[in-house]
């Protein structure tokens, strides 16, 4: 219940950042020309040579990149835990690193954290406003929905628009 605005450029910002990082970086390793060529351990690597921002940027965007390749074998294995971990990972780097979360995105990532039955929350979307994604148990959905509804409204005086949804096999060609 936020409005979620990139009006103030801070999202080119930080579209700006990473550009600066990735070209620092390709000057000390060959055949970089993207963020996602980089490795986890290659941005402290290189630390000194990035300005702190640009550094919490990169580092964002190359863990988050580790993330998404990690979450894709926690689906394949059914493990909604460890998503639910790595889910809670990248809200904390979205927040600290990327700076793209806000007091009300935190408050019901917090919230849901809370929840018995929650495996994990983030903020979704380009930040700024905008909504959170929460993966929990279908045991877990009454509390859920009750407990972000009222915490939520209590802490802001606004009520969060809830939607539940089942995970499905996705797109897929349909036969007729």
């Amino acid at each position: 219940m936020v409005k979620h605005d990139h009006a103030a450029g801070e999202y080119n910002a930080r579209r700006a950042d990473c550009e600066t990082a990735t070209r620092i970086l390709a000057e000390q390793m060959p055949g970089v020309r993207a963020l996602r060529d980089v490795s986890l351990g290659d941005p402290e690597r290189y630390a000194k040579l990035l300005p702190e921002v640009v550094y919490r940027r990169s580092r964002h965007v190359i863990s988050e990149n580790a993330r998404v390749e990690d979450a894709r074998g926690a689906l394949e294995r059914g493990d909604p835990e460890s998503l639910g971990r790595l889910m809670s990972e990248s809200h904390r780097s979205l927040q600290e690193d990327y700076e793209v979360s806000s007091t009300e995105l935190d408050l019901l990532v917090g919230i849901a954290r809370g929840i018995a039955g929650v495996y994990g929350s983030r903020m979704t979307g380009g930040g700024f406003g905008g909504c959170t994604i929460s993966l929990l148990g279908s045991g877990a959905v009454e509390e859920f929905q009750s407990a972000v509804a009222q915490g939520y409204e209590r802490a802001t005086g606004r009520k969060p628009d809830i939607y539940i949804v089942r995970a499905s096999d996705g797109v897929r060609e349909a036969l007729e």
